[in-house]
């Protein structure tokens, strides 16, 4: 099949205030279903059997199906920029120093069932999150807030305990959607794969052995925000492999393909020079990470941690694993994130095998270090493994370690690192909203999602909330960067690198240049029929 590829320019950012400045759902385009195509998988497991309850849910997949579903207060515009209302008719500060935070909600705002929303039922939504406070973590974005309160039908308050300019991001993100009282219960997590809200679509599951195989995304016409919806319905599809996406795509039986491609699909299509497949390619903010049991025997030691930073090759990792589709990264901050600083590259520089051995002959660490290291086998693509094999090959070439590789299912994989199981595990992470803070609260801060042990006092208690406390996250460089020096110098945490993101479509599907986010947000209501 021939294919042509399209890259989403730079100033895109640029068109940030056009859509700040649109307002109702607009209306679809008719037609029937656009398909749509995903790896990623969605299952209902006994230690994970609420997969979509908003209190829950905390991978980039699952969110996805409630960005489409559960509205909230806030939402991050097409042209990505500060957070826009969304549920809400107006938000913001009412004090100097960012300690209180007031929204009034749009007026006639329904469920999709027909239901009043009121601030009540917001009210609700956010302390049933922080009361469940379940073990994926995700109810730490709301960590800083002290107390809700309403004022009537549509004036929600919220009371920080300390300041937090990323609070507007946070009320963006699923965890902070609004539910229905009477479809969640307030002290239990919502079994199963059905989802109610108020957001553009509703959603019909369809379940096999406890997996959602295919979600389909009914226009709601009930909806009430700042989205245009361009198309009735559209069907997403979960395949196993990003072999058999393609080939469904192929044989025309997807009309978009987006995460996760493999490497040699993207060079396949971007190389193509015509056809009736489009490849977009758009900025991304993944990373990908190893993360460190610091109470485990094997990487206790800091110097067995900073000896891995010292020999781990990125550049060579990035070049014959993922070709263009990433870069090197030296911080858990991306490059292009404000704040950000190459601290592992100031700190290491470029790998070395001498180096690496007087960290471990300084601390008395007999070599060769016996290590394994774990990674899921079927949720980041199939890139993953070949990628450990890599990490495992330059590790054990310097003779200072004797490296495993161990590979789990994605429904295996979480709950054993969440318990403490892996000395080391590798991760990816698809940022909640595009700020610095939000690539080092959620792996530093208490109650972190990855449950890390590693807990250091002057990141926790000063520099994070002093980061919070400046709206211009220019004037928070200095708190960010000492922050990243600290991780570069304990390495609970080793940053591999940052990936770009793309999706492939039909050339009479248009919207794909929107259909995802740099935060990789799925936006399936930017995608209409037409002429590309």
């Amino acid at each position: 099949m021939n294919r042509k590829t399209l890259v989403l320019p730079a100033v895109v950012g640029l068109l940030a205030p056009v859509l700040a400045a649109c307002g109702g759902s607009g209306s679809g385009s008719g037609g029937d279903a656009i398909v749509v195509g995903t790896t990623d998988r969605f299952t209902a497991s006994k230690d994970a059997p609420a997969p979509l309850d908003p209190a829950y849910a905390y991978d980039v997949g699952t969110w996805n199906i409630l960005r489409q579903t559960v509205q909230t207060l806030m939402i991050q515009p097409k042209g990505e920029g500060d957070p826009v209302p969304e549920a809400a008719e107006s938000c913001g500060f009412t004090d100097s120093g960012n300690e209180r935070y007031a929204c009034k909600l749009r007026d006639g705002l329904k469920f999709a069932n027909g239901d009043s929303i009121t601030a009540a039922d917001v009210k609700y939504s956010i302390d049933r999150a922080l009361a469940i406070k379940a073990d994926s973590g995700v109810f730490a974005l709301l960590s800083t807030i002290d107390t809700v309160e309403t004022q009537g039908d549509r004036e929600v308050i919220f009371h920080l305990k300390t300041a937090d300019a990323t609070f507007p991001f946070k009320l963006s993100t699923p965890v902070a959607g609004i539910v229905n009282p009477d479809d969640y219960e307030k002290n239990k997590l919502r079994d199963g794969f059905d989802v109610d809200g108020s957001g553009p679509y509703t959603l019909s599951a369809d379940v096999k052995n406890d997996e959602m195989t295919n979600a389909v995304f009914t226009k709601n016409p009930n909806y009430k925000g700042t989205l245009k919806v361009n198309n009735e319905e559209v069907d997403m599809r979960s395949f196993e492999s990003a072999d058999d996406m393609g080939d469904a795509l192929a044989k025309g039986d997807l009309d978009v393909m987006t995460r996760t491609m493999s490497p040699a699909q993207i060079k396949k299509l971007t190389e193509a020079s015509d056809g009736n497949v489009d490849l977009v390619e758009m900025p991304g903010l993944e990373i990908r990470y190893l993360a460190f049991n610091t109470d485990d025997p094997g990487v206790k030691t800091k110097a067995v941690r900073q000896a891995m930073a010292q020999i781990v090759n990125r550049s060579e990792l990035v070049s014959k694993v993922y070709g263009s589709a990433a870069e090197p990264l030296y911080s858990l901050v991306p490059a292009s994130i404000t704040g950000h600083s190459n601290s592992f590259f100031n700190k290491y520089g470029d790998p070395s095998v001498t180096k690496a051995k007087a960290m471990l002959t300084g601390a008395n660490i007999t070599t060769p270090v016996k290590l394994t290291l774990n990674y899921t086998t079927d949720h980041y693509g199939s890139a993953t493994k070949q990628e450990f094999e890599l990490l495992q090959k330059q590790l054990n070439a310097s003779g200072l370690f004797d490296v495993t590789i161990k590979g789990a299912a994605w429904d295996t994989f979480v709950p054993a690192e969440r318990k403490g199981t892996y000395e080391v595990w590798g991760m990816g992470w698809f940022p909640d909203f595009p700020d610095a803070d939000n690539y080092l609260a959620p792996f530093l801060d208490k109650d972190n999602f990855l449950k890390l042990p590693y807990a250091n006092a002057q990141i926790r208690t000063k520099l994070i909330p002093e980061s919070r406390r400046e709206a211009d996250r220019l004037a928070a460089a200095t708190s960010l960067t000492e922050i990243q020096d600290i991780v570069a110098d304990d390495v609970p945490i080793l940053p591999l690198w940052q990936g770009k993101q793309y999706v492939a479509a039909r050339d009479n599907v248009t919207g794909t240049a929107y259909a995802l986010n740099s935060s990789a947000t799925l936006q399936l209501w930017e995608l209409s029929r037409g002429v590309s």
